[in-house]
């Protein structure tokens, strides 16, 4: 089931605590490649965030500190376009896909950083192909340590930030397939827990995802909400 977030563990189990970490080492304004596994799982978004360390069980300063959207199959799709069991475009394949992400500009030399890793809006909630998936957090720590001019901070209202559409099913337009939701946070189960039925595997989870009569109709287009 979707877990509640903000990061797939607490701050308190992160190897950023020891004495010697062993984090990687990034530079202000230097273009990564973060990438996942699909895990036969098709559509929805990704969102990355970056906060300090210290702040890293805080889902207040991820929300503040959002750096991109992007599609889930940004580059990457099913193995077997042909395979239409649960209809076109959402048959298995576990190849990498991946984003372009920018290190942000305001964080001074040897910061220890939080990269948080959020999927939601995705589909085929076991092999059913109309519901969808709950959120999926993972967050990386990182050190920055160089490159650019340090920046301060936008004060005030600023720019949303980008949003780099197109995905396998879009490839010639800025938008995603998705389930259930484009908002983080409708479809976090935070502090509720299943009530497993003997016998039932379904009831094992929260999932899948409902959020309105509508979000149960199964995928459709869009941009992640307020864009």
């Amino acid at each position: 089931m979707g877990c509640k977030g903000p990061c797939n563990m607490p701050k308190s189990a992160s190897d950023a605590n020891n004495v010697s970490p062993n984090l990687p080492v990034f530079q202000r304004g230097q273009v990564i490649q973060p990438w996942w596994n699909r895990m036969n799982h098709p559509g929805g978004f990704v969102r990355f965030a970056f906060v300090p360390f210290s702040q890293s069980d805080d889902w207040d300063a991820f929300n503040s500190n959002v750096a991109q959207y992007t599609c889930y199959e940004k580059d990457c799709g099913p193995d077997d376009p042909g395979f239409t069991i649960f209809e076109a475009g959402n048959g298995p394949g576990n190849g990498k896909c991946s984003a372009s992400l920018t290190i942000p500009t305001h964080f001074p030399d040897n910061t220890v950083v939080t990269l948080q890793w959020i999927w939601f809006g995705g589909g085929v909630y076991y092999a059913q192909p109309k519901a969808g998936f709950g959120e999926y957090y993972s967050c990386t720590d990182l050190v920055i340590k160089g490159g650019a001019q340090v920046t301060v901070p936008h004060a005030g209202k600023s720019t949303p930030p980008p949003f780099v559409g197109k995905d396998y099913a879009n490839p010639k337009t800025e938008v995603c397939k998705y389930w259930s939701s484009n908002k983080v946070g409708d479809c976090s189960f935070g502090d509720r827990k299943p009530s497993p039925v003997a016998g039932n595997l379904l009831s094992q989870s929260l999932e899948p995802c409902v959020v309105n009569a509508s979000s149960s109709a199964g995928s459709r287009v869009g941009k992640p909400f307020g864009y």
